[in-house]
């Protein structure tokens, strides 16, 4: 059965810096609601300040769940989360909550309303051995070992995308199928089209970036610098994806003396801006049908964002 209107999971999305999370909170204080994590780096407990997870103060005004609830070591993938997320939004139900679920992790939010393909679980030994030629070998020769086992999956990669050459590879090895065929089989979606509102808040680019910059000079101010000394003193092995947090590279750079501070500063700004850019295209690749709040002033997209959560 539907979910009644007035009961709908609100979606949030939108790149880096857009400020969704204030709203997130907002949300789930007007409503009643919980605030679910759609972040595939904020749910690492040793990466709060790098990965921008909301503050000990915003977490106190509201719940917050799927924060900070996985140690760097440990793989984590949206098939896991799917799973977690299913759990939160059944508690929020049977609690009378509204689940407030708010990231920039488009896949996941994708996952979560159209269903993940059901490609079935790959053996440690295939993965391991998979992860470990993307951490050795270069990007060509990784590429060309997947063209001649994939085709179809060579002609979408391209060969600098070590990480997804390498995820395709394993499944090839692993279930003698293509990942393409694998992904054009649709799964079960978490939330029914009328259980949910998706929206996406969008200021301009040149906002986000001076927004990014600005928070990353906050993030080294704060300790993030000792955080990526945390993941090295771990000895996180080189294929979990706490290592792709955005700016862990370049600060790591700096701490092992390949590069002085403004320079890895400057690197990790300038990382961040890339993502912003992939993020943006991605969502309107995606997302097309959700609601777009495109707007400069805050003022503005917190007063357009109330009227869609209200409605």
């Amino acid at each position: 059965m539907a979910i009644a209107r007035g009961a709908r999971a609100i979606l949030i999305t939108g790149p880096t810096g857009s400020g969704k999370s204030a709203l997130a909170v907002a949300a789930a204080e007007r409503l009643g609601g919980v605030v679910i994590n759609a972040d595939s780096m904020q749910v690492y407990r040793e990466l709060r300040i790098l990965t921008a997870r909301p503050s000990p103060e915003d977490e106190a005004r509201v719940p917050h769940r799927l924060y900070g609830h996985v140690g760097v070591r440990e793989p984590y993938s949206v098939a896991r989360w799917l799973g977690e997320v299913k759990e939160e939004v059944a508690r929020c139900r049977a609690a009378g909550q509204r689940p407030v679920i708010v990231g920039g992790t488009g896949l996941y939010l994708k996952a979560l309303v159209d269903g993940l393909s059901p490609v079935p679980a790959i053996p440690e030994a295939v993965r391991r051995r998979w992860r470990e030629a993307a951490a050795s070998l270069t990007g060509d020769v990784l590429y060309r070992m997947l063209a001649e086992r994939d085709p179809e999956m060579a002609r979408r990669l391209k060969p600098g995308d070590r990480q997804r050459i390498a995820r395709a590879l394993e499944v090839s090895e692993a279930t003698g199928c293509s990942l393409s065929q694998w992904q054009g089989v649709r799964g079960v979606p978490v939330l029914a089209p009328a259980d949910w509102v998706g929206i996406v808040i969008m200021p301009p680019r040149e906002d986000l970036y001076r927004r990014t910059d600005a928070r990353f000079d906050a993030m080294v101010e704060a300790g993030a610098l000792e955080e990526v000394a945390t993941l090295c003193r771990l000895q996180v092995a080189p294929d979990m994806p706490a290592l792709r947090a955005i700016g862990v590279r370049p600060l790591r750079s700096y701490l092992e003396g390949d590069a002085d501070l403004p320079a890895a500063i400057e690197a990790g700004k300038r990382e961040t801006r890339r993502y912003v850019k992939r993020q943006v295209t991605w969502l309107k690749g995606h997302f097309k049908s959700w609601n777009w709040i495109v707007e400069h002033n805050y003022c503005k997209i917190q007063s357009s964002f109330m009227q869609l959560i209200d409605g």
